[in-house]
């Protein structure tokens, strides 16, 4: 009778640590979803057509499929996963028109990331064409460290690195090769 009883003890006891283990794991389960905050936007946006201004003057109008604003986190940014279409106008209004597959807007450091087939081209038929391109908004500065294409009415150049005006008029291009007529 007595390994009976022993059996019979070894039965509670094994339930009661099994529920206790099961009990256990449920508790910490919603203890982990009490802790756990989700990476969602502050607000999303559908079909966005943004104008820039500066003193009553248009300087940039934005266009895009998708933005999504993330301004309430410790790094904030605005996130355009479907790509952008950007028209900047200079004091003569002139336009130079950027088109990227993505992009993302970091608002601390006033930079933009510009990724995926990331096109830029003026009026005055110069292009610059790569995969990646980064503009410093503050000193409205163009670089990247990826390959690019460069043409203009003098020729095209290819290269690996580059970093420019956002009008053109200063370049400075690293590894390059083409043909460019120079202005001598």
């Amino acid at each position: 009778m007595t390994l009976v009883k022993k059996q019979y003890l070894k039965s509670v006891v094994t339930v009661f640590a099994v529920t206790l283990f099961f009990g256990c794991e449920s508790n910490f389960k919603e203890i982990q979803k009490i802790n756990f905050s989700e990476f969602i936007p502050n607000s999303d946006a559908d079909l966005v057509n943004l104008k820039y201004t500066d003193s009553g003057r248009i300087t940039a109008i934005l266009v895009s499929a998708k933005m999504l604003d993330y301004t309430s986190v410790d790094f904030p940014f605005t996130e355009f996963p479907k790509g952008i279409d950007v028209t900047l106008f200079d004091k003569k209004a002139k336009k130079t028109f950027i088109k990227s597959n993505y992009a993302i807007s970091y608002k601390s450091t006033n930079i933009i990331d510009l990724q995926g087939k990331v096109k830029i081209f003026t009026e005055d038929g110069q292009t610059l064409e790569t995969e990646q391109l980064y503009f410093d908004q503050k000193n409205e500065w163009f670089f990247t460290e990826r390959k690019f294409k460069l043409s203009d009415p003098k020729g095209t150049s290819n290269g690996q690195g580059i970093d420019f005006s956002k009008d053109f008029k200063v370049i400075n291009s690293q590894k390059i090769t083409g043909e460019i007529e120079s202005a001598d």
